[in-house]
């Protein structure tokens, strides 16, 4: 039990360094925009995501994919095709992990939005993302307990 404690120690300190360390690179390494309009390649890429992420088709498909796939996912899971029952359970696991996923992005990105269109910052915005998507988990710990809906 000690090892392990000290072994998690050890990583969480990891992870602090390396956080610390990419945040410094990275703010070492933004400059203003050039002049000529050109950009460096993270505002070409951020113009490129902005240009496909603002077409409807784009968020038509993906709603289209994400529906299907989670759908097929839970009737292999629940259907009588063959499957073993071990893997049967834990595709209902990934159903049910890809639902919880989809509704805390709802909340979080909701949340996120309705910040930000009130005139608020970025960092504002994922403040009360966070929040919002942290009383999801709250709301989850509380059902679990009172209920037991998770294994």
């Amino acid at each position: 039990m000690v090892s392990l404690t000290l072994l998690s120690t050890a990583l969480m300190g990891l992870l602090a360094a390396a956080t610390f360390l990419a945040v410094a690179k990275i703010g070492a390494k933004r400059t203003a925009p050039d002049a000529d309009g050109s950009g460096d390649r993270y505002t070409v890429v951020v113009d490129a995501f902005r240009d496909v992420i603002q077409k409807p088709v784009v968020w038509a498909v993906a709603f289209v994919v994400i529906a299907v796939g989670v759908g097929g996912v839970a009737l292999l899971a629940v259907g009588d095709f063959g499957i073993s029952e071990g893997l049967s359970g834990s595709l209902l696991g990934v159903a049910y992990a890809a639902v919880g996923l989809l509704v805390t992005g709802f909340v979080f990105l909701g949340a996120y939005f309705g910040a930000r269109e009130r005139g608020l910052g970025n960092a504002h915005g994922v403040a009360a993302g966070s929040f919002a998507a942290g009383l999801v988990f709250l709301v989850l710990v509380a059902v679990q307990l009172l209920v037991g809906v998770v294994g």
